[in-house]
C-alpha cells in the first residue's frame, strides 16, 4: 500500500513518527498524523485545511487542543462528558494528579528508543486512506486522503477538527466539489 503514497502523504507519515518521538509516545497515533498534516504546506491536504479557514492561529489552536487531550490521558470530550455525568470532574482529577506527580503526567509516555510502531487506530486510518482513494478512483494516496480518513473516523482528531468546521463533508466539498461519498 505504501508504494501508492505520494511524496506529501509519505511526508505526513514521517512527520507523524517525528511527533510521536518528540512527546515520547510508544506508538504513532492518529493525533500524530493530524499534527503532521497541520505542519504541511503546498499540498492538497493543506489546501483543504486552508480553504476551510484552518490556518495560522486556528491551526495553532488545534495543536493546543490536541495537547490538552494528551494531558487528559487521551480522553475525548465525549468520554469527559460521560465521566462528568457520573459526577467525576476530569479537570479536577487532572489538576490533583499533576499537583502530586507533575504537569502532563497523564499524557506522559516515558522514554522510548527505536522505531515506533503504529497504534491500532493509526493503522486503521492508513487502511481507510486506501479505501477513500479507491472510492474517488484516485491512483495514488495523497495527504488529502489522510485528512479525509481522519475526519471520517470517530475519535479525538475528528472531534477537534469538527469544532473548527472541518468535517468529512466540508473537506469533500473543497477537494472534489460535490456531495460526500462513503469512505
Amino acid at each position: 500500500m505504501f508504494e501508492r503514497f505520494t511524496k506529501d502523504a509519505r511526508a505526513v507519515v514521517e512527520g507523524a513518527v517525528g511527533h510521536a518521538e518528540r512527546v515520547g509516545a510508544a506508538r504513532v497515533e492518529e493525533e500524530h498524523v493530524l499534527l503532521a498534516l497541520l505542519d504541511r504546506e503546498g499540498s492538497r491536504g493543506s489546501f483543504a485545511l486552508g480553504a476551510l479557514g484552518l490556518s495560522g492561529e486556528r491551526r495553532a489552536a488545534v495543536a493546543r487542543e490536541l495537547e490538552a487531550v494528551r494531558r487528559r490521558g487521551g480522553l475525548s470530550r465525549a468520554e469527559q462528558e460521560a465521566l462528568s455525568g457520573l459526577g467525576i470532574d476530569l479537570e479536577l482529577v487532572v489538576s490533583r494528579v499533576e499537583e502530586t506527580h507533575g504537569e502532563g503526567v497523564l499524557g506522559a509516555r516515558g522514554r522510548w528508543s527505536g522505531r515506533r510502531p503504529f497504534g491500532k487506530g493509526a493503522r486503521e486510518l492508513l487502511t481507510q486512506t486506501l479505501r477513500i482513494a479507491l472510492a474517488h478512483r484516485d491512483r495514488s494516496i495523497g495527504d488529502e486522503h489522510l485528512l479525509l480518513a481522519l475526519v471520517a473516523r470517530p475519535g479525538v482528531p475528528a472531534e477537534v477538527l469538527a469544532d473548527h468546521g472541518v468535517t468529512y463533508e466540508t473537506v469533500e466539498r473543497v477537494l472534489y466539489g460535490g456531495a460526500a461519498q462513503a469512505g
